[in-house]
């Protein structure tokens, strides 16, 4: 089964070949985002890793946590699941 790594602090130079250059050292990538601002499309520095084995991703999140990537000391961990937030239109 698939499983979701969260990575923070990456690099604001990083590409996302860049982490699935390091990860897929552990296994198979299966997708990488990072993530980006809407507004300036600049990254906001933390993105997601999705790898098909659960022990390759586990390899990689004990490797790699820690680690430096272009000047950055990655924060490798597994994703949580987002809580839904409300949605407030106070907008007038």
């Amino acid at each position: 089964m698939p499983k979701k790594i969260y990575v923070g602090n990456i690099s604001f130079n990083a590409q996302e070949d860049d982490l699935r250059n390091v990860f897929s050292q552990y296994g198979e990538v299966t997708n990488v985002n990072i993530i980006v601002d809407k507004f300036t499309d600049r990254s906001k520095g933390f993105g997601f890793i999705e790898m098909q084995d659960e022990s390759a991703a586990d390899a990689a999140i004990s490797a790699l946590n820690g680690t430096e990537l272009l000047g950055r000391e990655l924060k490798v961990n597994e994703a949580k699941e987002r809580k839904e937030r409300p949605q407030y239109n106070n907008y007038r």
